[in-house]
């Protein structure tokens, strides 16, 4: 017999593994929910351009006939009129496809892709391409393609991650680089540049092993360096160093004598009880709050803990005097503590914070009782 001059595919391994695919017995197949499948289809093997459009063109010639395999028959000619590629092109995407167990040729003795009917005009059977396997499997798609989507989420909260790590880490060292220029900073920020260079875009498809937790580290570094140079290296909480008085710590300072104490005559409009409701910092004074000069000598030995410089106490108590001044300090400490205690860190100098507050108070922008009334009851909720 002689061999068609057209000639013949090769055997592919593939091809025989996807025949054994089949579908249920008397099962149409839908155009849509074919179409539904090939998509699935693209989506779990990543298909390219060229051939999601050929794959797409072979699922549109289905007609929907009953049969137990899904044959399609366009020619080459046809495919490249309807899809604009080169015959090239299409030979090469339907060899892919081919290797992907996506599509089964079914060649014809002369090569040619047609159909054969009965004498009513039916196609009972068809040279071609058979699309069987793309609505086979579609279960194995849509569970390729849900495991994409999880490793997509996935992907995307350790790089949100990084993303966080970096600006903390960056504006902690711009902090430090503004607020304390005789820090060192190199090695801080050569890891900082290194790790920079080997994060991948976010359109990459991994990450490197133990990237996430060197970035963690990176961020806990710089943040830690400027806690340290905030307190001056010592381990008090909230200590700043004074170049002016010399003042002791917070674990050994004098207490003032009550007999030293001068209190403003606006004493009596808020009572001590209050403020040791409103701001249970105050109990770092270690002595318990019973009349105004308790609270004046609190706010005097709680100064320091704001990192405000004895001038500022002074200037606080001549705009408007040692009591008012005194409760100021006790609410922006309990502001800063609530502020730390969240994590949030949004009061970045709290004794500059302190001076604001004060000149605030002084243009009568802030009334001490009502925000300490507020405060108290947001403690009793």
């Amino acid at each position: 017999m002689q061999i068609a001059s057209s000639g013949g595919r090769r055997l592919r391994h593939a091809a025989l593994a996807a025949r054994r695919l089949v579908l249920k017995t008397e099962q149409v197949v839908t155009r849509k929910e074919l179409s539904a499948a090939a998509r699935d289809a693209e989506k779990a093997l990543r298909l390219s351009a060229t051939q999601r459009i050929v794959l797409g063109q072979l699922v549109a010639c289905w007609g929907e006939q009953k049969a137990d395999r899904l044959l399609v028959w366009p020619s080459n000619a046809r495919l490249v009129a309807t899809t604009g590629l080169s015959e090239r092109a299409i030979r090469n995407a339907i060899r892919t496809m081919i290797e992907l167990r996506l599509v089964i040729p079914k060649d014809s003795p002369n090569g040619k892709r047609y159909a054969i009917r009965d004498e009513a005009g039916a196609v009972i059977d068809a040279f071609g391409f058979d699309l069987t396997p793309v609505h086979a499997r579609r279960k194995e798609w849509a569970e390729i393609v849900a495991e994409q989507k999880r490793l997509k989420e996935f992907l995307k909260r350790k790089f949100d991650e990084i993303t966080i790590c970096r600006r903390a880490s960056e504006e902690a060292l711009s902090a430090l680089a503004q607020h304390y220029p005789g820090v060192d900073r190199s090695d801080l920020e050569h890891r900082l540049v290194t790790l920079k260079a080997r994060t991948p875009k976010r359109s990459g498809t991994s990450l490197p092993d133990g990237l996430v937790e060197e970035w963690r580290v990176a961020r806990h570094l710089a943040e830690e360096a400027f806690y340290e140079a905030g307190c001056d290296g010592t381990k008090c909480r909230h200590i700043e160093a004074e170049n002016g008085f010399p003042s002791k710590t917070c674990d050994n300072a004098p207490h003032a004598p009550a007999h030293d104490v001068s209190v403003s005559s606006s004493s009596s409009q808020i009572a001590p009880g209050l403020v040791a409701e409103a701001c249970p910092v105050v109990s770092y004074y270690g002595r318990p709050i019973r009349d105004a000069a308790d609270v004046v000598s609190a706010g005097r030995y709680l100064r320091a803990s704001l990192g405000a410089h004895l001038s500022t106490w002074d200037e606080a108590v001549g705009t408007i005097g040692d009591f008012k001044a005194a409760i100021a300090v006790i609410y922006v400490l309990q502001l800063y503590d609530d502020d730390v205690a969240s994590g949030r860190y949004r009061i970045r100098n709290a004794g500059g914070y302190y001076r604001s507050v004060v000149r605030m108070i002084g243009r009568g922008e802030i009334d001490l009782q009502v925000v300490l009334l507020a405060m108290r009851k947001r403690k009793l909720v």
